[in-house]
C-alpha cells in the first residue's frame, strides 16, 4: 500500500503570518525521507494554503511523485495540464468550508467536471475522483472512464469509536469498486490511532494522509511522524493478509 503525504497544512502555517517559513518543498523532501510514496498538495481556488509556485516548486523537486488535488475551475486544470503531476484527484470544493467535507456528487450531465476529467487524461495525467464510499455514486465514476478514486473516509473518522458501520461500508465500496475495475484510494481524517482498520482493507492500495501527520510532525519531526505512519499502515498490511 502506498502512502502519500498531504503537506498542505505546512503552507497553512506559513499562510497565517505570509512568510517563506516552514516551506512545503522542505516539508515534502522529509516525508519522502521518512517513507512516503507520494506528496499530496490541494490547490485551492481561494489559494488559502498551497499557492501555484509551491506546486511548480515540488513538481521539480519531488523525488517520488505529486498528487495534486483540485476543483474542475478552468485556471487551475490548465496550471495542471501545464505541470503534469502524475496524479490529478478531483474534489468537491465550497470557499467556506474548513476542509473538504464529502466526496463528489456526480450527477449526470456534468460537462464541467467531464471537461476536467478529459483535459487531465489528454495531457497524460492520471485522474481520481475523491467520492463518497456510495455504491451507484462508484459506478457513476467508473463510467466516466477514471482509472482511479479515493474513497472519502470522514463518516468513518467521526465515528469510529462508537461503531464498526463506518468501516463496513468501507470495505463493501472498495470491493465494488475494484470489481468495477477501479484503483482504490482512501483518505480523510485518518490518523495514527484510526488508520489501521483502513489500512488492512485489501482492495485498498493508497492512502493520503495529512493533517495527523503535519501535527504530530511539531513534535517529532517530519521525518518521524511519516515513519510512524508508514509503520502503522505495513503493520495493518500484515494483520489484513
Amino acid at each position: 500500500m502506498r502512502l502519500y503525504v498531504n503537506i498542505d497544512h505546512v503552507a497553512t502555517i506559513r499562510e497565517a503570518r505570509r512568510t517563506d517559513e516552514p516551506d512545503p518543498v522542505r516539508a515534502a523532501a522529509e516525508a519522502e525521507a521518512g517513507g512516503a510514496d507520494g506528496i499530496t498538495v490541494h490547490l485551492r481556488e481561494d489559494r488559502r494554503h498551497i499557492q501555484d509556485a509551491d506546486v511548480r516548486a515540488l513538481r521539480r523537486s519531488g523525488r517520488t511523485v505529486l498528487n495534486l488535488e483540485l476543483g474542475a475551475h478552468d485556471d487551475i486544470v490548465r496550471l495542471a495540464c501545464r505541470l503534469r503531476p502524475f496524479q490529478a484527484t478531483l474534489v468537491p470544493e465550497r470557499r467556506r468550508e474548513i476542509t473538504t467535507e464529502g466526496g463528489l456528487a456526480l450527477r449526470r450531465g456534468n460537462r464541467r467536471l467531464a471537461g476536467a476529467i478529459a483535459r487531465l487524461a489528454d495531457a497524460g495525467i492520471r485522474v481520481s475522483l475523491f467520492i463518497d464510499p456510495d455504491l451507484a455514486t462508484l459506478d457513476r465514476a467508473a463510467s466516466l472512464g477514471v482509472p482511479a478514486i479515493e474513497l472519502h473516509t470522514g463518516r468513518y473518522a467521526h465515528t469510529w469509536k462508537k461503531s464498526g458501520a463506518a468501516l463496513t461500508v468501507l470495505r463493501h465500496a472498495a470491493a465494488h469498486a475494484r470489481a468495477a475495475g477501479l484503483a482504490v484510494h482512501a483518505g480523510h481524517g485518518l490518523t495514527y490511532q484510526n488508520v489501521q482498520p483502513v489500512a488492512a482493507i485489501p482492495e485498498i492500495e493508497e492512502l493520503n494522509i495529512g493533517h495527523s501527520i503535519v501535527s504530530n510532525a511539531v513534535f517529532w519531526g517530519m521525518e518521524e511522524a511519516v515513519r510512524r505512519m508508514k509503520r502503522l499502515v505495513e503493520e495493518a498490511q500484515g494483520l489484513g493478509g
